[in-house]
């Protein structure tokens, strides 16, 4: 008889090893033990399994369990997902642990015959609904007909083997290049490891200089019974506030791929005692050392589940959401990430201030009209000291808008509220040195002064004249000129008519 104990707590495992634990706890808990070969039990901390009879047909009975193809699709029963929510995993797991083209193989179409070398196969469309008044998202995906995971024979007798291998393809990130060679595991190790993909989140991140990059999420799991328990409602519980599986399944960048992870494992537990308290992000892509696979690890983020940031990302989400833009040719749709959303996430998971760094931001890239909207609703949820500085800015600047508006009156013309907002933007934009910024932010302070003003010249001293502070003000009095909203009509009418452009041009540049 063969008894084996996978303890989240031995000190031989990794962060991977453990979360592929729970990934074994998930999946058992969704298998009825009738008839079953083998015996388990499921504890805080531990899975224990045993039974009589070969290792192989054991190990094999369970992956056949676990892991089914159909409908060309990867599929867990234990994930209890629906249509888009298994397209969305087998898409995961062929931009992370199936990215290898020797570790699947796809459904040959018998309509296309062979040419040389090249192959042709089945493919399939499904059509999302991601919001209720807008198209459906049309997406299709090429026939799975087997992998590594439904290979159950040949994994039983990898694990039967004493020293099975683990290759870097199968886990992102294990080794840093290939040339190393394949990771030598104990079988408890290896077994874990096959049950890895069950407990990670998936995620598709924006093109990036035309190569595609996906992240996967490994959390760190308290409680095996009650994790387990709890993940069987992650769909029920999180499409109601991210859309769809689809839509959740897009992520600007691989901090929002962390923070969005948190927050559905949050909301899966309402009393927060079995907490996940952080987790580890890859975020993979292309390396020139490598030409076989596509997603490599390129950075690793370790994330802890922190209040604060986790209640500002769901503000920054709910305001800066991906968006359904129609395509370049007119046929179809397809969803456009807001690179505002990725910048604050990245500076959340990095613990900075959610508009840390807004001065390199804004120069590299175009702030959309609705981005500007989303981050007038962010500039809310500043601390008291920053809304000292941010207020005191607002105002010089409503001092120099009314000068600029009377003056085009006079001038029997209209206010070109772009170039008046540039020009302070340029202002306080070129000053590169603290002294240099301090004097500009001052003078323009002085100019044009404003109630806010008058009693925060300390507060303003403050800021300017710590070498850790500066930049912040920097930031701070940039976001203050970008975000303020004329009152206006012709202004207004002005911004919904570049709002309704944005679609247009966002569409050119990505498509």
């Amino acid at each position: 008889m063969t008894e084996l104990v996978l303890s989240i707590f031995d000190p031989n495992t990794l962060l991977p090893h453990r979360a592929g634990i729970a990934g074994l706890a998930l999946a058992l808990s969704a298998i009825a033990p009738t008839d079953a070969p083998m015996q388990w039990e499921v504890t805080e901390d531990a899975v224990k399994l045993s039974w009589e009879g070969s290792d192989q047909e054991a190990i094999q009975w369970l992956l056949e369990q676990t892991y089914q193809i159909k409908r060309g699709l990867l599929i867990a029963p234990a994930l209890n997902l629906d249509e888009q929510g298994c397209f969305t995993f087998n898409q995961g797991m062929l931009s992370s642990f199936l990215q290898h083209g020797q570790q699947k193989s796809f459904v040959e179409d018998p309509s296309k015959p062979k040419q040389g070398k090249k192959k042709f196969y089945k493919t399939q469309t499904l059509n999302f609904m991601i919001e209720s008044d807008k198209p459906e998202i049309s997406v299709s995906y090429t026939l799975l007909n087997s992998c590594y995971y439904t290979e159950a024979a040949k994994r039983a007798k990898d694990f039967s083997s004493g020293k099975p291998e683990v290759k870097t393809q199968i886990l992102p990130g294990l080794e840093e290049c290939f040339v190393n060679g394949s990771y030598k595991e104990s079988s408890s190790n290896f077994l874990a490891l096959l049950f890895l993909p069950l407990a990670c989140g998936y995620y598709q991140l924006p093109i990036f200089n035309g190569k595609s990059r996906s992240a996967i999420v490994i959390p760190e799991v308290q409680n095996l019974k009650v994790w387990a328990k709890l993940r069987q409602k992650l769909p029920s519980k999180i499409y109601a506030n991210f859309g769809s599986a689809y839509g959740k399944f897009r992520a600007s960048s691989a901090g929002e791929a962390a923070l969005r992870f948190l927050l559905d494992e949050r909301q899966l537990d309402d009393s927060y005692l079995f907490k996940v308290n952080y987790c580890e992000v890859y975020q993979l892509g292309s390396q020139p050392w490598n030409g076989n696979q596509s997603f490599i690890k390129q950075a690793v983020y370790r994330v802890p589940l922190k209040d604060d940031a986790l209640s500002l990302y769901r503000i920054a989400y709910q305001n800066l959401k991906p968006r359904l833009r129609s395509k370049q040719d007119g046929e179809g749709v397809w969803l456009a990430e807001s690179k505002v959303l990725a910048w604050i996430s990245d500076n959340l998971i990095l613990d900075k201030t959610w508009y840390n760094g807004f001065f390199e931001f804004r120069k590299s890239n175009t702030i959309y009209p609705e981005d500007r909207r989303g981050l007038i609703i962010m500039s809310e949820y500043l601390n008291v000291d920053e809304q000292i500085l941010f207020d005191a800015v607002q105002g010089a600047f409503r001092k120099y808008r009314g000068q600029q508006i009377d003056q085009a009156k006079r001038q029997g013309r209209q206010p070109d509220w772009e170039q008046i907002t540039n020009k302070v933007i340029y202002r306080l934009q070129r000053p590169s040195t603290q002294q240099e910024f301090a004097t500009a932010l001052v003078d323009f302070l002085s100019q044009f002064r404003s109630k806010a003003a008058l009693s925060s010249g300390s507060q303003v001293f403050w800021w300017l004249h710590q070498e850790s502070n500066w930049r912040k003000a920097r930031d701070l009095a940039l976001l203050a000129i970008a975000t303020y909203q004329g009152q206006s009509q012709e202004e207004k009418s002005q911004i919904e008519q570049e709002i309704e452009q944005t679609s247009t041009d966002e569409t050119a540049n990505v498509q």
